[in-house]
């Protein structure tokens, strides 16, 4: 069985919750398949007194009757299958007056998949209302309510207008694995993979424990890459297609949208991603761009020196942007896909933009590297277009420091030593003069670098490069 790795922060919100003396209703939020199902029963194991997960597509009968047959299976009692979801609510009241009665553990009613449960003018969330606010808040008791569609979460339940409104006494955004989390859910399956391997898995992967799971041990990451995602067993060879229907209402303009921004990895504002989408704007586009982005696939970043209106959305979910740019043409499946397929241009341009996305989702990584981990930051990327004779320049990285310092960084991924030429360090003298330039700054500038396995020094890097982070660093949590 799998053990629960990381989450600290979340498990200390459950057992707080576990501990007090009051009714706590936690909210438990986060994108499919990042483990918030197994986070709640290893935390809640021993506690948990009713259960139910939605039924994707279900209607309200369906719904019903497996509410009917999980209340028989936990309390062991005979109940009339439920005419609706307030009758259904009475019901489990009557089972749980016993648990909270007695002395012992504080009971859980887990409500997994609520936006399954809790679909269109079923009358889910007015029957949960009253079993709040009737029996429930004044019980020593915990209503744990867990779903995949993140918006809809917040939107329906943290933000309820309704019976619901303010209830939620804690809140858990379970996000996916960081590289360290990574390593050390490997390890735990028995997959000894060195840092190298393991980020070129989350490359392609993210940090979702389902999809690590196949990760099989005594393989390398090229060889787990082709049986997961391009053989014909594989569970993500088309787990693209299921991925969003599973999560958002007309998925079709949540796919447009993953495709436009897969195509410009530097990201689009919101103009070009109506105009590249073809998403209706207004009201349509912006909830959209909220879920993708509360769901974790996309990510807003505005721009050094930009208004917020200037913000770009890049996709930074790791699997979207590996299957559509390796494995939505089918162009190579089978054993050694994988390997013929990171021989070529396209590998190089996309590993690099990969592993930016890994640097910006590791912030305090790098902070805690630089040795500024207490100082107030601001990370963003940069973006400027030539002026007449001046060229134009663009940032990977900065980190604006409160103590008057602006890092820059190069992101470079490589399989050895990276290694600065004359004409790569005259490039990057001339990044910091440009971007000195158009900005204006009056911050002290440190050129940084970020590289897979560090930099061999040289008379080219001598005086240039201030600050050198490496693949270790990303894994020091």
């Amino acid at each position: 069985m799998d053990q629960l790795i990381g989450r600290k922060a979340e498990i200390q919100v459950l057992r707080d919750a576990l501990a007090s003396g009051e009714a706590e209703m936690v909210s438990v939020i986060g994108r499919r398949r990042v483990g918030k199902t197994f986070l709640v029963k290893s935390v809640c194991a021993g506690h948990i007194g009713f259960a139910i997960t939605g039924v994707q597509g279900a209607p309200l009968q369906e719904q019903l009757s497996n509410f009917h047959y999980q209340l028989q299976e936990h309390s062991n009692t005979e109940y009339k299958k439920p005419g609706n979801w307030m009758e259904a609510f009475q019901q489990l009241i009557q089972a749980l007056k016993p648990l909270v009665e007695k002395v012992g553990p504080k009971p859980v009613v887990f409500l997994d998949e609520l936006p399954w449960l809790a679909s269109r003018r079923s009358g889910f969330l007015r029957g949960l209302s009253f079993f709040w606010n009737s029996w429930a808040a004044d019980q020593r008791i915990v209503v744990v309510v867990c779903g995949s569609a993140a918006s809809w979460m917040i939107r329906k339940v943290v933000h309820h207008t309704g019976g619901l409104h303010n209830r939620i006494t804690r809140r858990i955004f379970l996000a996916p694995f960081s590289l360290s989390e990574t390593a050390d859910y490997l390890s735990s399956r028995g997959v000894g993979l060195d840092h190298y391997q393991t980020t070129q898995i989350y490359m392609a992967l993210g940090g979702i424990p389902h999809y690590l799971k196949e990760v099989k041990q005594g393989k390398s990451a090229a060889q787990n890459i082709d049986e997961i995602c391009f053989s014909d067993q594989g569970l993500l060879r088309d787990e693209f297609q299921k991925l969003y229907p599973a999560l958002f209402t007309n998925a079709e303009h949540h796919i447009a949208i993953i495709r436009a921004l897969g195509k410009k990895w530097k990201g689009l504002t919101r103009k070009q991603i109506a105009a590249s989408s073809s998403v209706p704007k207004g009201g349509t586009l912006k909830r959209v761009l909220e879920e993708l982005e509360q769901s974790g696939f996309i990510t807003a970043y505005r721009p050094f020196g930009r208004a917020k209106k200037g913000q770009l959305y890049r996709l930074t979910d790791e699997y979207s942007l590996f299957y559509l740019q390796f494995m939505q043409q089918k162009r190579l499946s089978g054993e050694g896909a994988w390997h013929r397929l990171s021989q070529t241009a396209a590998f190089k341009s996309w590993s690099g933009y990969a592993f930016e996305n890994i640097c910006l989702k590791h912030i305090m990584e790098i902070k805690h590297a630089l040795g500024v981990a207490g100082v107030y930051t601001e990370a963003s990327t940069y973006y400027h277009q030539g002026e007449g004779e001046k060229r134009g320049v663009q940032i990977d990285l900065l980190i604006d420091r409160n103590d008057h310092v602006i890092n820059l960084f190069e992101i470079k991924f490589y399989n050895a030593p990276f290694t600065l030429t004359k004409a790569e360090a005259k490039a990057l003298r001339e990044k910091v003069a440009l971007f000195q330039s158009y900005t204006q700054t009056k911050k002290q500038i440190f050129l940084s670098l970020i590289t897979t396995f560090g930099l061999l020094p040289n008379a080219h890097s001598l005086g240039l490069v201030q600050q050198e982070l490496t693949l270790e660093d990303l894994f020091n949590s």
